[in-house]
């Protein structure tokens, strides 16, 4: 926006609450395609809309999400894992038992089966569901880090090309169900990380990797920016006498992790190609089923506490079950409902 020069008149009654509600509406609003678990650096606008409501969970009145009538993951969705760096075999467990565990209808409730059920809710234009099946496929390993440490979004597509079209056991091309998903382990700089997101999701560019495949990155912060991005597990250092809790699989990092990674999945299943489900008027700033429950956890959650959580006899806090492992993850926008939803909600 340019500045120049502006006349200036008194403003009326009305005037003032139009431009209030507009300047409130827009806090609200948060990045599409960006993301992270301790959203309040800034003043956040659904508390000053809400006040000091236990029962936020998200606010009807001011959500307008609707179908663009793009398509939506209906097939069964194959999630194609990038390594990039240095990775211990212990956090790639706990990724994949994380991405198995939400077919798993088995676990334990509240399960991470049950969190994607409100991912399942959402339709393409001939009501066809999204799939409840999500399975890992192949896997690649980028342990020398071939694009070097320092990422940019762009560079992050290049690096998706290198593993669809490697020599040796490339990634196969699935566009139309699988979903490609690059994780950098804590040594890796991406453009943006920490100070705006802690993850994203787009879609190739055939300019560069060839074909368009929906794909998400999201990258370990432990080492740059854990207050931000592993929030709960860890805390901002602005904000002195909050303790983190303590992580369900031992690992900051990638606890951290899991619920950028949930966020992402649950985006992509419902618009893989920025053209299905979401709000606002910008298909360039869209607002998603997982951004409009940021930072929401549990029951009560919104503005800066993250609702009511589970508590391990070991004291690590969790919200819910995979296959064998406990995790902390984010709500989803319940369209049907027209609030955020998951599994451990109590008044649900």
């Amino acid at each position: 926006m340019r500045q120049g020069c502006v006349r200036r008149f008194p403003a009326t009654p009305l005037t003032v609450f139009l431009r209030l509600a507009a300047f409130l509406f827009l806090l609200s609003i948060a990045p599409a395609v960006a993301w992270r678990p301790w959203p309040n650096q800034q003043i956040n606008g659904s508390d000053l809309e809400l006040g000091g409501s236990k029962k936020y969970e998200g606010s009807s009145e001011f959500v307008h999400l609707r179908y663009h009538m793009g398509p939506v993951l209906t097939a069964n969705i194959t999630v194609y894992t990038i390594w990039y760096g240095t990775w211990q075999k212990s956090q790639k467990r706990i990724i994949r038992e994380f991405i198995n565990s939400i077919s798993a209808t088995d676990s334990k409730r509240p399960s991470v089966a049950g969190w994607w059920k409100t991912v399942q809710l959402y339709t393409d234009q001939t009501g066809a569901n999204i799939s409840r099946a999500v399975h890992l496929g192949a896997e690649k390993n980028d342990r020398f880090y071939s694009h070097g440490k320092s990422l940019t979004r762009l560079s992050i597509q290049s690096v998706i090309k290198s593993a669809v079209t490697a020599r040796t056991r490339p990634l196969p091309l699935n566009p139309k169900s699988g979903l490609y998903l690059l994780l950098t382990s804590d040594d890796v700089h991406v453009q943006d990380f920490c100070g705006q997101v802690c993850g994203f999701h787009y879609f190739t560019f055939p300019s560069i990797v060839g074909y368009t495949l929906p794909y998400a990155w999201v990258g370990n912060s432990v080492k740059q920016c854990p207050g931000v991005c592993a929030y709960p597990f860890a805390v901002p250092n602005y904000i002195p006498g909050l303790k983190p809790l303590k992580s369900p699989n031992g690992d900051v990092g990638v606890d951290g992790m899991i619920s950028v990674i949930a966020h992402e999945v649950a985006e992509l299943a419902t618009n893989p190609l920025v053209n299905a489900w979401y709000a606002g008027q910008d298909p360039s700033f869209p607002v998603e089923i997982a951004d409009l429950c940021e930072g929401i956890y549990g029951t009560g959650g919104g503005g800066s506490y993250t609702g009511q959580l589970l508590d391990g006899e070991d004291g690590a806090t969790y919200n819910m079950n995979g296959i064998r492992r406990r995790f902390l993850v984010q709500w989803v926008w319940n369209h049907v409902l027209n609030y955020c939803s998951g599994p451990n909600a109590l008044d649900q």
